[in-house]
């Protein structure tokens, strides 16, 4: 019996989603290398080999090192790379197949004096997104960059990664997709222009918006995408998938109701659900859509209110008005998280609709 917040799993619409994308990979040609920043979970991981997943995208040294002492031979941390965990880099490259990012002379330089075992590079390419990476009409600098691995012996250049993450500020499927082929057109741009002095450099693209509404990936070699896994409340606010599709849910005890405030108060908050908030275009925002809970599953067509506000353990819903009076203290709730990842980051674990747990890194 649930009696605390539950991250609550449904393992087959998760198996829906990996089949669905890795169905899309492999009818494009492209390999699927999933993000598994989102759900963190060594057997949740095993999923995929259902699928003939057998590579994965880390964001940091430790899931690295996680994933790795879980069967992954073939893992790419998509983060520009720490220097100061060099020795860790060098361990984990004595084991497995480890590509880096890097996007600095100052860092090919380091790694190549202090590594002790190959490792593969990936330059970080920003298209857009603004967040990180070089700028991708800078071919000067990029170029620099390309010379200075070309001389390397354990920095081995594989291609060219971006994470078109600006696919999440976008107002309509028309301008994700938009995003989409004007972030790839400038990874070609760059492919076109230096592939005289690197032939095989590859193209790895990276994000879930565009990765779920394109069927095309003409040009790439590989796709990134990782809250697919799960999708949230943020994905179907972008059209990128229906709340069906929604994986988790966060299981809350209601612990006081305020009828004519027309409120109740779960014990579900920040700590549960970050303080990740959607701004939707009326201007309303919230911090997760509140669904009713029964037969131990949430039911996405009996939509009850929204998460108006968090504390750390408090989360206050504000009902619809056919719901003012329908729940009372000890009642459980579901809360659609509006992003799976910070939810489950900061859950820890899994309980599965068919009772099973499933634990997470720590």
């Amino acid at each position: 019996m649930i009696t605390q917040p539950t991250l609550l799993l449904d393992k087959q619409i998760c198996l829906a989603n990996i089949e669905r994308m890795a169905e899309k990979a492999h009818a494009n040609n492209v390999i699927l290398r999933p993000h598994f920043k989102t759900h963190q979970s060594a057997e949740i991981s095993h999923w995929f080999r259902d699928f003939n997943v057998d590579c994965a995208t880390v964001s940091s040294v430790k899931m690295a090192q996680y994933f790795a002492q879980n069967g992954w031979k073939d893992l790419t941390i998509a983060f520009p790379a720490n220097i100061l965990q060099w020795r860790e880099i060098d361990q984990l490259a004595a084991g497995i197949n480890l590509n880096i990012v890097v996007e600095s002379t100052e860092v090919i330089s380091f790694l190549e004096k202090q590594l002790t075992h190959p490792v593969g590079i990936y330059i970080k390419i920003d298209t857009g997104y603004n967040r990180t990476g070089m700028e991708a009409e800078d071919f000067e600098s990029i170029q620099q960059l390309l010379n200075l691995l070309a001389n390397c012996k354990k920095l081995i250049f594989i291609g060219f990664l971006n994470h078109a993450g600006h696919t999440y500020e976008a107002h309509s499927t028309e301008e994700i997709m938009s995003i989409k082929n004007q972030s790839i057109q400038k990874l070609l741009a760059l492919k076109t222009f230096l592939k005289a002095g690197f032939p095989l450099m590859q193209l790895s693209y990276g994000d879930t918006p565009s990765c779920s509404l394109s069927n095309n990936f003409t040009d790439l070699d590989e796709i990134r995408p990782g809250n697919f896994v799960f999708y949230d409340e943020m994905q179907t606010n972008l059209d990128t998938c229906s709340r069906n599709d929604i994986a988790v849910a966060l299981i809350c005890p209601i612990v006081a109701t305020h009828p004519k405030r027309q409120e109740m108060v779960v014990h579900g908050g920040a700590i549960h659900l970050s303080k990740d908030r959607l701004t939707l275009p009326n201007g309303d925002s919230h911090y997760g859509v509140a669904v009713k809970f029964t037969d131990n599953h949430w039911q996405t067509n009996e939509v009850i209110g929204t998460v108006k506000s968090v504390s750390q353990e408090h989360g206050i819903i504000k009902l619809n008005d056919e719901y003012i009076t329908t729940f009372h203290p000890g009642d459980l709730i579901g809360i659609l998280p509006i992003h799976s990842c910070l939810t489950a980051n900061l859950m820890k674990g899994y309980l599965t609709t068919e009772g099973e747990k499933i634990e997470m890194m720590v």
